[in-house]
Formats: structure tokens, C-alpha cells, sequence
């Protein structure tokens, strides 16, 4: 009785808006989550009442054709306090979720059915918990943002199956494990940032052959083994390895093989042997690190 006293005032709100019953889940699933917001200090959610069309709604972005059913929430910075409900997983055409630079704390919400999401910025937050194996149905993901939370457990063994992704940031939380060995898979991503974490074990040799990468950043974890002889990464411009416990050669054609190189980062490793002559055909080179590692012989003069 309630739902459908909501949708006669929604349906008065909008004037031609075409109800459908449709509306009344996603009006409630919208209801639901700002029931999970605890603390709203500027009044972000102030809008989200039945006197208007939830399409209306501060943040709340619709499809622009009837039925107006939601498609995108942004919510970023708006220093939201509470936990992200549930009931999000009743709003089928999501194609974006950000709520990125708010205070959500609790678990990661259940968006694994949600198959039209495309981007997902739930970073600088509090949130716990682990990364749902779930997610990885989301198979049309293109944008994956969940650094600077508190976020425990392994990558999802499964990442691999998320072949559209071109953005991931997993940085400055608290996973643990391995870099899941199908992480080469996901063979679209250009950027990528696991740094900051506690993952262990040898980069997947595989990974080393992602040619659209542009960014990869691994730094201060525990990784360890070595940078193998054959890399296909032309068009990767920043590589940072940082403190982890990596060693043995950097690969003599190490600089042929990476020619859009402009940020070397391995300082805090284990490297030993000379540094490649090679690394003068890198000529966008504008930053190197090489600080503590074991280096030996002479600064190549190129």
C-alpha cells in the first residue's frame, strides 16, 4: 500500500510520465539504500522523497526513454556516512556506480547480477570485507575502482573472465595471495594499480604480455622471482615495482622492449647484474629509480 501511494505521488511529480509497475522495485530500491546512509551532512540526498520522479533525484541518472528506469548513480563526495545496501542489485540497467571519496563502511554490496555495469568507482571509502567472486559476471566491466578502502582475501581467482576491463585499481588496501594466474586475460587494460597491498608470489609471466598497457603499478607488496627475458609492453609508459623482493637481471633488451617508457620505478629490490645499455632507447624516460637494489658495474652512458 505504501509502494503504490509513493508511485500515485511519483506519477504526480513528473506530470506525463508513463507508470509502469516496474518502477515501484527500483523506487523502493532507491528508498532502501538512502535507508543505509547514516550521515548526510550536505544534505546530497535531500531530493530523494516521492514528491518528485526518482529520476530527478540528486545523482540519480535514468535512461532517456520511457520507462525511465535508473541507469547510472553518482554520488561521489558527498561525505556520505553508512553502508551500501543490497537493494542496488534490484536496479537492472545500472551502467555506472559511483560512490567514490564518501565514509561507506561494511562489505562490498552483491552487484554480480547487475550485467550491464560498465564502471564502478567505489574507492577512498572504508569499506571491509572481501572482493566478491561474483563481480567477475559482470562482463562488461570497463572501469574498476576500489583503492584506498579495507578490503581483505585474495583477487578474485576469476578476474580473468572480466575481458572488457580497462581500468583497475585495487591499490592501498589489504589483500593478500597471489596475482591470479588469469590475470593476463584481461588483455584490454591499460592501467593498473595493485600497489600498496600484501600480495606475495611472482608476477604472472603472462602479464608481461599485455600490449595495451600503459600504466602497471605493483609496488609495496611482497612480490618476488624475476622480469623475464621476452616482454610485449610497448605502449606501457609508467611501470613501478618498488619496494617488493625482486632480483636476479633486469633483461638486456629491457629498454628496447618498453620504448614508451617515462617512469622506472624498481627501487627496493633485489636486482643484481648491470643496467641494461639497452634502457637509452627509451628515450621518453624522465624519471629512474634504482635505488636500493644490488646493482653492480657502470651507469650505461646513454
Amino acid at each position: 500500500m505504501l509502494i503504490q501511494l509513493a508511485l500515485l505521488l511519483l506519477c504526480y511529480g513528473v506530470g506525463n510520465v508513463h507508470c509502469v509497475h516496474g518502477n515501484s522495485k527500483e523506487l523502493q530500491s532507491l528508498l532502501d539504500f538512502k535507508q543505509g546512509v547514516t550521515t548526510d551532512p550536505n544534505r546530497a540526498l535531500s531530493s530523494w522523497n516521492t514528491s518528485v520522479h526518482y529520476c530527478r533525484w540528486s545523482g540519480v541518472i535514468c535512461t532517456p526513454t520511457q520507462p525511465w528506469q535508473v541507469s547510472g548513480l553518482n554520488l561521489t563526495g558527498k561525505s556520505l556516512v553508512g553502508e551500501i545496501t543490497s537493494s542496488l542489485v534490484n536496479l537492472t540497467l545500472l551502467s555506472q556506480l559511483d560512490l567514490s571519496s564518501n565514509s561507506f563502511s561494511g562489505q562490498l554490496p552483491p552487484l554480480g547480477g547487475l550485467q550491464l555495469l560498465h564502471t564502478i568507482y567505489l574507492n577512498d571509502n572504508s569499506l571491509d570485507g572481501t572482493i566478491p567472486d561474483a563481480l567477475t559476471n559482470c562482463s562488461n566491466l570497463v572501469n574498476l575502482d576500489l583503492h584506498n578502502n579495507k578490503l581483505s582475501g585474495v583477487i578474485p581467482p576469476k578476474i580473468g573472465l572480466l575481458s572488457n576491463l580497462d581500468y583497475l585499481d585495487l591499490s592501498r588496501n589489504n589483500l593478500t595471495g597471489v596475482i591470479p594466474p588469469t590475470f593476463p586475460n584481461l588483455t584490454h587494460v591499460s592501467f593498473c594499480k595493485l600497489k600498496s597491498n600484501q600480495l606475495e608470489g611472482s608476477i604472472p609471466d603472462g602479464l608481461w604480455q599485455m600490449s595495451n598497457m600503459g600504466q602497471l603499478s605493483l609496488g609495496n607488496n611482497t612480490l618476488s622471482g624475476e622480469i623475464p627475458q621476452t616482454i610485449n609492453m610497448s605502449r606501457l609508459q609508467i611501470l613501478g615495482l618498488e619496494l617488493n623482493r625482486l632480483g636476479k637481471t633486469l633483461p638486456s633488451n629491457f629498454g628496447n622492449a618498453v620504448p614508451s617508457l617515462i617512469r622506472l620505478i624498481l627501487d627496493g629490490n633485489m636486482f643484481e647484474g648491470h643496467i641494461p645499455v639497452s634502457l637509452g632507447n627509451a628515450s621518453s624516460l624522465e624519471l629512474i629509480d634504482l635505488s636500493g637494489n644490488h646493482f653492480t658495474g657502470q651507469i650505461p652512458a646513454s
